[in-house]
């Protein structure tokens, strides 16, 4: 196995087996501390102004010609339109696409960006203001969850997935209000749904099946808005501003 990472990865992977006294502990750990609640701080004290908002989630590698990078933006701009601002994680793609369709029409576009490696920096359709960086991918998903009252996810990859199953599992467990979680793109999470219907609560009953109604899966940016809008015209709500 090690002849398939590089001396980076392995040298990881080695500190996590090794022995460390209280001091190294104490020094690492407390410092990590302080920098978490840096972020939380930060992101809390920016977020809790940005108003009625939905996350836009999806993958960073879907091409601007590609049919979906289309549906988010015009899912984003007819968002705003209804009154919503629009967060994503900040990045090229999908996120972009999110952004680009909230600036368009002049709403609130929010960007969660998430320090790594391999992608840019945020796109250029985020507000100044609304871009925040983070090194935990947990205190991010946080900010995606609390300050959203709504959630579409676009086709992605394992990001998107934890980013939805994230959702799904805090609304299934009651820590947040049952907000609207909308799938688009009905060929590529028919099989996924189908897998969940059959298998994870047919065959070995390890969900309840009110639990597939926490999810929409639609086709159409239209379809998805409407989601949103219905469910919050049940309860006589709306976006107030």
């Amino acid at each position: 196995m090690s002849e398939n990472l590089n001396p980076e990865e392995e040298n990881r992977i080695k500190k996590a087996f090794a022995t460390r006294d209280w001091s190294e502990i104490k020094s690492a750990d407390s410092w990590a501390i302080f920098k978490i609640m840096a972020e939380f701080v930060n992101g809390f004290e920016k977020m809790s102004q940005i108003g009625p908002c939905v996350s836009i989630f999806g993958s960073a590698r879907t091409k601007p010609d590609n049919k979906y990078y289309k549906m988010a933006e015009e899912i984003a701009a007819k968002l705003v339109r209804h009154g919503y601002g629009v967060i994503t994680g900040g990045g090229p793609g999908i996120m972009e696409a999110g952004n680009k369709g909230a600036k368009s029409e002049k709403g609130k576009s929010v960007g969660l960006g998430i320090v790594l490696p391999f992608e840019q920096s945020g796109n250029i359709y985020i507000d100044p203001d609304k871009l925040i960086a983070f090194d935990y991918f947990f205190v991010r998903k946080v900010m995606f969850i609390k300050y959203a009252q709504g959630f579409v996810v676009m086709p992605g990859g394992m990001g998107t997935l934890d980013e939805l199953f994230e959702a799904v599992t805090l609304i299934q467990t009651k820590k947040i209000g049952r907000f609207p979680i909308v799938l688009v793109g009905k060929d590529y999470w028919s099989g996924m749904m189908s897998w969940i219907t059959e298998t994870m609560l047919g065959a070995e009953g390890n969900i309840n099946a009110d639990d597939l109604k926490l999810i929409e899966l639609v086709d159409t940016p239209t379809e998805a808005v409407q989601v949103i809008d219905d469910f919050y015209a049940r309860y006589l709500l709306q976006p107030n501003f």
